[in-house]
């Protein structure tokens, strides 16, 4: 057996192997693919069906210990969404007795100031004089 004949074959398993691995990739995608559409179709189940439970289309007794854990959630939810609106409404009345203290009016200007920097003059920038002097004297842009 050759030198070639060995190359050959290890880059025929090569390339066997590499196929065999992008095909797993691709059905592993399809299967979570599937999945997500599979907990949205039980997502939508489930609104519908406690939609209908609240109706009154569909009886409460099979599905009392799901529809009091949604409606607990659902008071949680209600329950956290009124302590954040009393931190805003703290916020907004801290912000009237904060005088002294020079707070930025966008965070994002703190996070991105050289969005604020002026744009640079035409014509030449800062590096032009070093450059002159290596490359001699020539003609400026303008």
């Amino acid at each position: 057996m050759t030198v070639l004949d060995s190359i050959a074959k290890q880059a025929n398993r090569l390339a066997t192997d590499v196929q065999a691995s992008l095909k797993r990739a691709r059905v592993e995608g399809e299967r979570r693919l599937l999945q997500r559409q599979h907990r949205a179709a039980l997502e939508e189940l489930g609104e519908r069906a406690y939609e209908l439970v609240r109706s009154g289309a569909l009886p409460e007794e099979p599905l009392a210990t799901e529809i009091g854990a949604v409606e607990s959630k659902l008071m949680e939810i209600e329950a956290k969404v009124a302590e954040i609106d009393a931190l805003r409404t703290e916020e907004e009345a801290g912000e009237g007795d904060a005088t002294d203290a020079a707070a930025p009016e966008d965070p994002s200007r703190t996070a991105f100031p050289m969005v604020d920097t002026p744009p640079p003059a035409a014509g030449p920038g800062p590096g032009w004089e070093a450059a002159e002097k290596f490359f001699g004297d020539g003609p400026r842009p303008s």
